[in-house]
This record gives structure tokens, sequence and C-alpha cells, in this order.
């Protein structure tokens, strides 16, 4: 007989694989717990939207509370030539971090074909045929290299775009990246940086027929799948695969492979997972499990009874990224609105999300004004609906918690005051909140 949880259950699994359903430590967090982080969830998103903070940041932020953002980033990039022992630079899920341990089962994603791949390298051996080679030849003698101190390679020729404006150099060191011939990091001011592979991780680059570290794709995808289920605790196939970007459907992209179902079934007769039936949802769901012969990093889910913490979500952060799950488990219909035109945006520019207990109780779009000292609150919003299963809180419980993380958040980033502007269901509660 399949087991069965209620929408509250699964909530607190999931948050509890998360490290979201309990308040913050109270001491500091250390470099140890960045790795833990990493080594848990596999995967930590890096973007360049930088108007609160760093993608990258926010999750360890909305686990331990305030941290020094030097210190993680030194622990992801490592010595001045960003070289970190300890994580590299690929894409896990988007642009991301991921502990070195994944190193082997991400070479059948570099080496994979793709149609990016083939029209980035037939487009630039007819337009400037042997800068492959050239650009590659360079890094590897004396790399570290950022684009721009390589664009004397081939000299940029026509306008410059106020936006995603590139070049053949940069294009070249993008595909020697994505294809594991090269290794990417982050110098200053967040520019990636290129390297051989020899000093990045001590490793032949992928595409060397003889490097023999790259696990079998058919391996690499289970062991993908695995980590997904042990840092979610508890999903549907489809929200498993999107952790690490899997295809859901066989021999789809991502390198192809038997898809979700089919990892999903060695999961369980691998002992590593059992399926169970949850409220309200219309696929069934794979649950984490003890096995005696797991691997070393597998963690079985756990329900933690009571969810009593509270944080502000990034967009990028594993909680939130994946926008179905996020609407199944919280309620939430969430849509990040950089992109959008201002006349067509509903909650505001770059709303995050705020957790309390076990529900997504409100969104505030957030701006750090560095200039004027200030964390700007452009608009809050309460939620219109309690996450399924769940009692509905009100204004004046979420404006008190929220105000609390606002304040907290403006220390971390050295703001000295909170201004909340007029805007939002939520606005005037939080207005007349002492935090």
């Amino acid at each position: 007989m399949t087991e069965s949880l209620s929408a509250a259950e699964a909530r607190r699994v999931f948050l509890g694989a998360q490290s979201l359903a309990r308040k913050r430590p109270s001491r500091r967090p250390r470099p140890a717990d960045f790795q833990a982080y990493l080594d848990t969830q596999g995967v930590l998103q890096l973007d360049t939207v930088n108007v609160l903070a760093r993608a990258h940041h926010l999750p360890l932020y909305s686990r331990f509370g305030p941290y020094s953002r030097e210190a993680l980033d030194a622990h992801l990039w490592g010595d001045p030539d960003a070289h970190s022992p300890h994580v590299f630079e690929h894409w896990g899920h988007e642009a991301s971090v991921m502990p070195k341990a994944l190193l082997p089962a991400m070479h059948h994603r570099m080496r994979g074909k793709t149609s990016w791949k083939a029209r980035t390298r037939s487009r630039l051996e007819r337009e400037r045929p042997g800068l492959l080679d050239q650009v590659r030849a360079e890094v590897e003698a004396s790399g570290p290299f950022t684009a721009g101190e390589l664009q004397h390679l081939a000299p940029h020729d026509g306008p410059r775009g106020p936006w995603w404006d590139s070049t053949h150099v940069k294009d070249a060191l993008e595909y020697l990246f994505i294809t594991g011939a090269v290794a990417a990091s982050r110098g200053r001011h967040f520019s990636r940086t290129y390297d051989a592979t020899s000093r990045a991780w001590s490793l032949p680059p992928a595409d060397d027929a003889g490097a023999g570290w790259g696990l079998p794709p058919a391996i690499a995808h289970q062991e993908l799948f695995d980590r997904a289920l042990s840092a979610t605790g508890i999903g549907t196939v489809k929200d498993l695969c999107d952790h690490f970007r899997l295809a859901v459907a066989p021999g789809a992209k991502q390198g192809g492979g038997a898809g979700g179902k089919a990892w999903a079934a060695s999961a369980v007769d691998r002992g590593i997972a059992r399926w169970v039936s949850v409220e309200d949802w219309k696929e069934p769901a794979l649950l984490a499990v003890d096995a005696d012969d797991a691997p070393t990093w597998h963690r079985a889910a756990s329900d933690p009874g009571r969810a009593t913490g509270a944080a502000l979500v990034s967009p990028f952060d594993p909680v939130a990224w994946f926008r179905p799950r996020l609407l199944r488990m919280f309620g939430m219909d969430y849509r990040i609105e950089i992109y959008t035109p201002e006349p067509k945006r509903v909650y505001g520019y770059y709303c995050l999300p705020f957790l309390l207990g076990d529900q997504m109780v409100g969104r505030v779009d957030l701006k750090a004004d560095r200039k004027g000292g200030a964390l700007l609150v452009q608009a809050a919003w309460r939620e219109e609906r309690p996450a399924p299963g769940a009692r509905r809180r009100s204004d004046d419980e979420i404006a008190a918690a929220l105000r609390g993380e606002l304040d907290l958040m403006a220390s971390w980033l050295s703001l000295d005051e909170v201004r909340i502007a007029p805007r939002g269901n939520l606005a005037a509660a939080l207005s007349s909140s002492s935090g």
C-alpha cells in the first residue's frame, strides 16, 4: 500500500532537506558550513543580477543569516588566480558552482553534443578560422585570463551593444569552457576567468581521450538524479530532474539518457527511495529513505514536525527556482519580472518570496541603495491564500516577522535603514510594524 503524506508534511520534509525548517543557528557560519551546503545541494546558481546582492550570496544568507560575503567568495574562487580546491563552475542548474566531487558526473555534459556547440564552433571556424586553437593555446600556456585580456587575438569589429554584447574571443572562451577544454572561475568584480584544467581542476581537459576521469553518461545521469533526491528529500520526477536540469523524457536534451521515470525506478529498486502520494498532488512523489549501501552523500528525508524558520528567499534559490513545485507546495504563483517591461510588472522588478514557518506568506520587491545607505522595499505583498492545508496568518503577524528579516538583511548589506514604499497590500502593515 502506498504511503500517504499530507501537503503540510511534504512541505516540512522539503524545507528540512533544504535547511530552512528551523530558526537559523546563532553562531556565525564558517567555510565548513559553506562547503556543507554545497555538498548537500550539489549546486549554487550564479547570476549577474546585483540589484540587491549577488545571486550566489543569498541562499547561504537565507539559511545561515549574516556572514562574510568575502569569505564565501574566497571559498568559491580560491587563490588570486581563482583556483578553488573545493568547487568548479559549469552548467549544473544554469551557470553554477558545484563541489569538485561532481566533476566526473558533469563530464558527459561537457562532451555531449548540443545544437549550441555545433552552431558556435561552425560559426567561429567560418568567421575566425583557427581562433579556437589559438585561444586555447594561450589559456593553457599562461592563464588565467579574462576575455578582455585576450581580445587582441581577434579585435572586435563593429559597434558594441549595451546588453548581451559578445565577441569572437568571448564566444571561443565560452565554447572551450562549456566543452570542458578549459576551466572557468571568477576574478575581480565577478568577471569570469579562464584557465587550464590542469591548474584549476588538477585534471586533464574533458576532451583528452586518455583522461579517464568522467563517468559514463548513464551512470552520471543516475547519480545526478539521486543527488537531487537527497538534496530535496521529496519530489515528483519533474521536480527532481529540474535540480540538475536533467531531461524528463528519455533521449531528450542535456545528453539524453533513460529519462526521469527510469532513474526514479532505479532509485526505488536500490532502496534509496520509495513512492508516496501527497495530498492534492496529481503525480506520485519519491521520498528519500535510508539504505544500507547508499552513497556516503545520501540523506534520508525526515519530517521536522514543525517549521519555525523565517527567511527571504532569492528567486535563484533551490526552494524557489522550479516554479511548478513552488505553486504546488506553497500556493505561490511566482514569475521573476526583471525582463518584463515596467508597465506590465505585477509585483516588482526583483521580488523575493518570504518564507514564514512552512508557508510562503508574501513577497517583497527589494533594492539595495548603496549610495543612499538604504534597503528599499519598493513593494510589499502578502499572498492571497495560505499554502495547501495551512492556516492563514494575519497581516500584522507577517509584517512583524518580515520587518525583522528586512532589518537583519539591511545590517548584513551594511545599509543604515529600511525604507518602505506605499505599494502593495502589505505595505501599510509593514510600515507600521516596529520589527
